[in-house]
């Protein structure tokens, strides 16, 4: 799987290449602004992150995770990896393995984000793109991927991979509908 997450993809322009990776000590300080800048947008970049969690210790769950082992209540086997060009974090993304009810109905197998300051470069349709390598890999042929409603980008790229509408939900604790895709 290692060959698999660490293959480039080059971006439309030719000049840029994006690739899916797992985090390193060295990234602890990009990665904690990404999580800030994600923060002003109400989204979460570091997931299962504390930040009174020693970046080590994180490294090592998300490692355990990936593994299966030590996952609280709810969790499921996943990874956790960073969206790299040329060096700078863009992006990042989570890839399940499998799913529980709760992430059957609302979460589904890949998570993803791109920080604001990175948006509208392709940088999401090639990171989804990625991470249904990454699921493939892990023996998930049908993804489930899911967005709000009114995330329209987010709803291009999800298609644009080949995602097909399902539905849309409604979730408790949210007004917005929740739109659930199936990639096969």
């Amino acid at each position: 799987m290692t060959d698999r997450l660490n293959s480039s993809h080059e971006q439309a322009s030719g000049a840029r290449r994006l690739r899916l990776r797992s985090y390193t000590l060295a990234d602890e300080t990009a990665a904690r602004a990404a999580n800030e800048s994600m923060k002003s947008d109400g989204s979460l970049f570091l997931l299962d992150w504390n930040e009174t969690t020693q970046w080590p210790q994180w490294l090592k769950t998300i490692n355990e995770h990936r593994r299966g082992l030590s996952l609280s209540v709810g969790l499921v086997p996943a990874v956790q990896l960073v969206a790299d060009v040329d060096g700078d974090i863009v992006g990042s993304v989570r890839v399940r393995f499998s799913l529980n009810k709760e992430l059957e109905r609302t979460g589904g197998h890949i998570g993803y984000g791109v920080l604001p300051a990175q948006r509208r470069r392709g940088y999401a349709t090639e990171i989804l793109s990625q991470a249904l390598v990454v699921a493939r890999s892990q023996g998930v042929d049908r993804v489930l991927v899911t967005c709000f409603e009114d995330n329209a980008a987010s709803a291009r790229v999800i298609e644009k991979c080949g995602g097909v509408l399902e539905d849309v939900i409604t979730i408790e604790h949210d007004a917005r509908g929740l739109r659930r895709y199936w990639i096969e």
